[in-house]
């Protein structure tokens, strides 16, 4: 080693004492240390009793710029004699202890670990070696390790593993040396491959050796041991080695020991230490069994419950229910299939598609549970992931899925389709070519009517409201709905030919549910003129005299026979009167009557509200043979959601029902959908996490297996028995229903008198995505806490973790005069449960589990009928309602064309709007102004479970329709092109991501099939179209719901930012860019109070190059082409903050999209260049952003994904762990207990 020359710092006396005698052993350095072993002695000596006693010393020493350190470690390294070596060990061991992080920091840099790894090797070839200098040594290499990145490679490679297992075996009853021993193994252990190896080396028999039962004596020696061991068992090789040796059986007679006399909790890290090792050696299977057999979950179980009342123990109790979840025996959902209950088939099967997987395999592989030893997590995992997500301390890796390929990141511009496929395109864009030569541009208002006409053919059974159980296929009636786009120059609407537009409106009579005409025979023909209303269909005439009430009564008695719906014959002569348009002064009633119950095919499907109904709540009837209602339910008044809801119509929406096709073919209407939803005028806070909750959940869940005795286990609603889902009892058990639009619950099963597992169905050919629900509860007992799991959950983490809550509709609430959905539920958790993921559902990916999703409600009312839903449900046949509602508000200054795109796979047809302002007058100065607006191309719910979107949506065309001056200078400005509603089929079937196709719609915009994906064929079509004749839109936008951010935001598209998040080199000519593409967000970000800039992404992503807003930008050429994301949780920001979000906020971002238009209008005819350059300083302050990590197979979030950590537990204080806070700045629960271990297996990051 070159001597090192001796430097003092300025400021330091050079005849400080301390540093001559460092000059002095730096002089005797090399051979002269070997002479004069007695003067190093001396000089050693006198160096530490000066450090060791003035700390002076030590600053000059270790000072910046001195090279004691160096002359230290080079008198270490040459020296021979035991002696000096000691003194040279003293004088370190005295250096490190004071200000350890940058002195230890030092010492490892300038070579320090080697060196005592050297002298390590060297000393234990004594015999005997000296013991002094073995614990100086292991003392030294205690303190240095945890801070060596590569100590435990360079232990290894010099062969200290060996020297110190052989001390520690040889010193087992001497405690001094055995202490720091084990130290240096507890370090060495954390490295994999040294654990291995010192498993080999018989060290995990040696740890079982010292570690020992309950003693007040050597408990640090004792805790030392079990980090040693547990560290040892992270390699599974060593856990099967310890299980082999019955160790398991071992750990937990120790843990118990240890509970029950440790009564005044003083030895907690060794119960800890217990419990880290088993939680360690269950990461195998061979653990979990040997867990199991030994009666682990009653012992760690009876012991946690012990420890609850004490707040302190949470690491016990944490950890305790961790190794319990993972050890819980893995089960299969409770379903003969993961497929779909509902199939349907495709005109053709791609070969590499999805679908094709799926129905190859065979029969039962699709869920067999996999067993090998990597269904558990191990140590390196944590289940605080994120599936999609980058960890916080992370943020500054590069992202693996950000687009590199700066040819894909330049928009081509290339329509790719030849013009004369694309001209059939040019009947959607009539006002492009529009002369207006035939209209009257008479200020005059002329008649609203309809752009749709609805010839609904004959039932062959009856649209049922309210929702009743569900008929066999067979009895499903076939429905249509033909719609007429034919433009008319007269009126520039589309006009339902069987309604004379010169005609009044026919007077409103009351519509009274009593008035359904009841008749014996199914298949007789209906008189269209029975004197009587309709009014759950809006079918019959209005202007007919009602039947009298005792008529009805006495149709009543008739129980058994079927109901048909009259007069359906009439709709077109009374269709203004049935969608509400009135007569001014003519009698409008704010209530209309219902009788209950109501018949289904003469069976009793409900009991609301009075009457003398038995089994606390609903008579149920269906097709497996139950009896009837006992008598005649009570006239209930409900009000007039069509007076409170401009665009609500009951009997239009039943209407609307008749013509959507379903692949259950449902037969009934939720009644949420039909009364309709009145935003509540209350708001509705961010739900505050209970301490303890999701540990309690949990618990509860473990003694299923511990009391087996107190599971009811049985089975009240099963889809997969569609003759008769509903499982009849003693009126003990709720009843449960989902077999309506947009409905989605396949089975429910009663696990303990008031406690429910319900498992969701999957979307249609498909065998996952479970996220969307929606069904109806009735039976239950008022004020009773009822506790509901849906246990086949997929994605990792959920905003019910961050203060969501489920959404509930009472009808008897309704029927008061409150109909609308509440936010609702305690002791909401979402938490990883023991039903397993076959690999085949989860992408190739072994060993995944499902998580469970529970809350707990009570019912406040007696014969109630409670519906839940993820969000707020909107539903096709809803949609159909509002545009012809829509239709109404439309005045002569409004352009307004309603087409329909295209017939899905299902048979829904998808209507396109065109919304505009008229010209002036048909001069050729107004048509050319009219026609060259620019366009702005709108989109929504292509993701079914995303109905937030459709909120948005409904406000946005709610503004553009409006009378007010903001929304007539829109109007003037733009030419709008609406697809409201993008995936009709998933909506209908209550999907929550796929098209029957059963693929992602919005991952087929690259190439998509005309068959198996027309909406999304079609829609992009248009834009080719547009692109072809230069008339590409000036923003696309494409609205959407995420469920694990807050806010509302945008996703845009950047080659620069795109750029500034990877690590390619571009010049200069490659980043020139136009920054207006951030023009509208930032505008947004200043209107909207719900609306986040720092949400908002503009990086292009390699797994969303198939995505609606990338392919517009690059294959279209829109600049501006956006997803924008509404949160379905809540805001963290803005004056909604600490709110959860609900429709009016949905419907108000919508409108103020509109405004924020209207800006951009302004902003781009003016070239503000001031406010480009606030764009540019926008990015530039935002450079660091990070984006997501790559999406995965199962469940992929549409845009960059939630950065948000996931505490499961929320309630941790352990401390291995470190702090998580969700993304956005939120606090997690209860800071000060931050034990990374609770609750949670951890999970690999993906």
């Amino acid at each position: 080693m070159n001597k090192p020359k001796m430097a003092t710092e300025k400021g330091v006396p050079s005849n400080s004492r301390v540093l001559m005698l460092l000059g002095q052993l730096e002089r005797m350095n090399g051979e002269a240390m070997m002479r004069d072993v007695e003067t190093a002695r001396q000089v050693t000596a006198k160096i530490f009793h000066l450090i060791q006693t003035q700390e002076k010393s030590g600053k000059e020493v270790m000072s910046k710029g001195s090279s004691g350190m160096e002359v230290i470690l080079a008198s270490l390294e040459n020296t021979r004699d035991v002696q000096t070596t000691l003194n040279i060990l003293y004088i370190l061991s005295e250096l490190l202890t004071v200000g350890r992080g940058r002195r230890v920091g030092v010492f490892v840099s300038k070579g320090g670990t080697g060196i005592l790894f050297q002298i390590l090797i060297s000393a234990s070839k004594d015999l005997p070696p000296s013991e002094e200098l073995m614990l100086q040594l292991h003392s030294l290499l205690a303190k240095v390790g945890p801070k060596d990145r590569k100590f435990g490679v360079k232990a290894r490679l010099s062969g200290a593993l060996n020297a110190t297992v052989n001390l520690t075996k040889q010193n087992l009853q001497n405690t001094k040396l055995l202490l720091p021993c084990l130290q240096v193994l507890r370090v060495y252990s954390t490295n994999s491959v040294n654990a291995v190896s010192l498993g080999k080396n018989g060290v995990v028999e040696l740890m079982f050796k010292i570690v020992a039962p309950y003693s007040k004596k050597n408990t640090t020696l004792l805790k030392v041991a079990l980090d040693a061991l547990g560290a040892l068992l992270k390699s599974k090789t060593n856990a099967r080695r310890a299980v082999d040796g019955g160790h398991v059986h071992v750990l937990l007679a120790l843990y118990q020991d240890w509970h029950h006399n440790d009564s005044r909790h003083r030895h907690m890290l060794i119960r800890k230490g217990l419990l880290v090792c088993l939680r360690n050696i269950t990461n195998i299977k061979l653990g979990r069994k040997a867990f199991i057999d030994t009666d682990g979950m009653r012992i760690l179980y009876n012991s946690s419950t012990e420890c609850l009342p004490v707040r302190t123990l949470d690491p016990l109790v944490n950890t305790s229910s961790l190794i319990m979840r993972k050890c819980f025996p893995k089960n299969r959902l409770p379903l003969p299939t993961i497929k779909s209950a509902f199939h349907y088939q495709l005109p053709h099967v791609p070969a590499a598609g999805p679908v094709a997987q799926l129905y190859s395999q065979p029969p039962g592989v699709d869920d067999v549970v996999d067993e090998s030893d990597d269904n558990e997590e191990t140590d390196a995992d944590t289940e605080n992931d994120t599936e999609n997500e980058e960890d916080d301390k992370d943020q500054g890796t590069a992202n693996d899925d950000i687009e590199t390929d700066l040819n894909k990141l330049h928009p081509k511009n290339n329509p790719g389709r030849p013009f004369e496929e694309l001209r059939v395109y040019e009947r959607f864009f009539l006002e492009l070519s529009e002369d207006f030569q035939g209209y009257n541009f008479e200020p005059s208002k002329s008649a609203s009517t309809t752009s749709s006409s609805f010839s609904s053919t004959r039932s062959t059974r009856p649209i049922i409201v309210p929702t009743a159980q569900a008929l066999s296929p067979k009895h499903v009636p076939i429905m249509s709905c033909q719609e007429d786009c034919n433009l008319t120059k007269g009126e520039h609407t589309l006009q339902s030919p069987a309604v004379p537009t010169t005609a009044p409106p026919a007077p409103l009579t009351p519509l009274e549910l009593d008035t359904i005409l009841l008749t014996k025979d199914q298949d007789r023909k209906e008189e269209a003129h029975s004197p009587c209303t309709a009014t759950h269909t809006a079918l019959s005439s209005l202007s007919g005299p009602a039947s009298p009430p005792q008529m009805i009564e006495q149709d009543l008695a008739h129980l058994l026979e079927c109901v048909s719906l009259a007069a359906e014959d009439s709709l077109n002569k009374g269709e203004e009167a049935g969608r509400g348009v009135k007569q001014e002064g003519s009698p409008v009633n704010a209530t209309r009557h219902i009788h209950s119950p109501l018949l289904l095919g003469g069976i009793a499907t409900r009991r609301v509200g009075g009457g003398g109904g038995g089994g606390g709540g609903s008579n149920w009837g269906s097709d497996c043979g139950s009896e009837g209602a006992e008598d005649e339910g009570a006239v209930l008044e409900v009000p007039d959601t069509a007076l409170l809801l401009p665009l609500h119509d009951p009997d239009l929406y039943v209407e609307m029902v008749k013509g959507t096709r379903s692949v259950p073919q449902y037969a009934e209407v939720a009644y949420p959908d039909y009364f309709g939803h009145i935003a509540p005028t209350f708001r509705e806070p961010l739900q505050e996490r209970v301490y303890g909750v999701q540990r309690s959940k949990i618990f509860q869940d473990i003694e299923r297996l511990i009391h087996p005795n107190d599971i009811v286990d049985k089975v009240v609603y099963d889809l997969d028995i569609p003759s008769c889902p509903v499982i009849e009892d003693n009126g003990e058990s709720l009843k449960f229903n989902s077999q309506f639009e947009s409905g989605n619950l396949r089975k429910a099963v009663q696990i303990r008198k008031y406690e429910y597992d319900l498992v969701l169905n999957s979307d249609i050919n498909s065998n996952h995505y479970h996220q969307w629900f929606y069904f109806e509860v009735s039976g239950m007992r008022v004020g009773t806490n009822y506790r509901f799991n849906i246990i086949n959950s997929e994605k990792s983490n959920s905003q019910f973790n961050y203060g969501m809550q489920v959404l509930m509709y009472s009808v008897q609430e309704a029927i008061s005069g409150r109909p609308r959905w509440v936010r609702t539920g305690t002791d909401i958790c979402y938490y990883k449960n023991h039903f397993a993921r076959s690999s085949i559902a989860a992408g190739g990916q072994k060993g995944k589990s499902y998580y469970t999703m529970t809350f707990s409600t009570s019912f406040s009312h007696k014969d109630d009928v409670c519906y839940f839903a993820y969000h707020y449900p909107y539903t096709y046949s809803t949609l159909k309602m509002h545009l012809s509602k829509l239709e109404a508000l439309r005045t002569p200054q409004i352009y307004l064309r309603q087409d329909v795109l295209c017939q899905t796979l299902g048979g829904n047809s998808c209507p396109l709007l065109t919304i505009t302002a008229m010209p002036e007058s048909n001069s050729n100065d107004y048509i050319c102004q009219f026609r060259n607006r620019p366009l702005i191309f709108l989109s929504a719910r292509v993701h079914p479970g995303e109905t937030n979107a459709s909120w948005v949506m409904k406000g946005t065309l709610e503004f553009l329709m409006g009378t007010s001056p903001l929304a007539a200078s829109l109007r003037d400005a733009y030419i709008f092109k609406i697809v409201p509603m993008l995936n009709p089929d998933g909506v209908v079937n209550g999907n929550h991501r796929c098209s029957l196709s059963g693929e992602d719609l919005n991952r087929q915009w690259q190439n998509p099939n005309p068959e198996l994906h027309p909406t999304i064929y079609h829609t992009k079509s248009l834009l080719q179209y547009l692109a072809h004749i230069q008339r590409a839109p000036l923003v696309f936008c494409d609205y959407h719901g995420h469920s694990r951010k807050k806010n509302v935001f945008m996703y845009g598209c950047s080659v620069k930012e795109t750029v500034w998040q990877s690590n390619i080199s571009a010049t200069s000519s490659d980043l020139h860019e136009d920054l207006g593409y951030r023009a509208l967000p930032k505008i947004l970000s200043q209107i909207a109070p719900a609306f986040s800039m720092t949400s908002c992404s503009f990086v292009v992503e390699r797994s969303k190059e198939s995505t609606a807003r990338v392919v517009v930008w690059r294959e279209i050429g829109v600049q501006r082409s956006y997803t924008m994301e509404s949160t379905l949780c809540g805001c963290d920001q803005g004056k909604y903050k600490g709110l959860q979000i609900g429709t009016r906020e949905l419907e108000e971002m919508g409108a103020q999209f509109c405004v924020a238009l209207l800006r951009l209008k302004r902003l781009t005819g003016i070239r503000n260049h001031q406010h480009l350059l606030d764009l540019e300083s926008d990015i530039i302050g935002t450079q660091t952003k990070v984006v997501s990590s790559p999406t995965t197979y199962v469940m992929e979030e549409d845009e960059p994904s939630f950065l948000e950590a996931i505490d499961y537990s929320a309630e941790s204080n352990d401390e291995d762990g470190e702090p998580e806070k969700e993304h956005g700045g939120e606090v997690q629960e209860n800071p000060n207990h931050l034990d990374q271990l609770s609750d949670c297996e951890t999970n690999h990051r993906d």
